[in-house]
């Protein structure tokens, strides 16, 4: 993946808001962890959480100085790349996108209260047999905090 930063313009309109992300994604809070999306083009997407200290998994994990969990930035990331995914299928409110694999993931600073992730997901391997790999880096402003190779299925929901 290049080495852009993905820049993110609080004033500008969002591609998608949280009401448009809910009609893609199964995911509802405190499992939505994608605010909006920003960007989407034909092979990659930028998409934003702001990190707020109400969350609730700050109530337990390091209460006296709150870290948002690894997993969760991870889980982030990969809702943001479903969001690629479902945005190139047709109907896509009759499908699901589902961890496969994790690969090379790498912490690189703690995400704290206050901060505003920008996740830029890539697809490496398209759309193929219901498989599809993607890079994610997501960062804190100019400084990356996180980044992972992923592959999801994308599977047709029960009716």
């Amino acid at each position: 993946m290049e080495n852009n930063v993905p820049k993110y313009d609080p004033n500008a309109a969002p591609v998608l808001d949280v009401n448009g992300i809910k009609k893609l994604l199964p995911h509802r809070p405190p499992f939505l962890m994608v605010d909006r999306i920003t960007e989407i083009g034909e092979d990659y997407v930028i998409g934003i959480k702001t990190i707020g200290v109400n969350e609730g998994f700050f109530q337990g994990h390091f209460p006296q100085e709150p870290v948002m969990p690894g997993v969760l930035i991870v889980e982030a990331m990969a809702q943001v790349g479903g969001i690629l995914v479902l945005t190139s299928v047709d109907e896509p409110e009759k499908y699901s996108t589902y961890f496969a694999k994790i690969d090379n993931t790498k912490f690189r600073r703690k995400v704290i209260p206050g901060d505003v992730l920008v996740f830029r997901l890539k697809i490496t391997q398209p759309l193929r047999r219901s498989i599809v790999c993607m890079h994610g880096e997501a960062y804190v402003g100019d400084t990356l905090v996180c980044e992972s190779d992923m592959v999801a299925q994308v599977i047709k929901n029960k009716e």
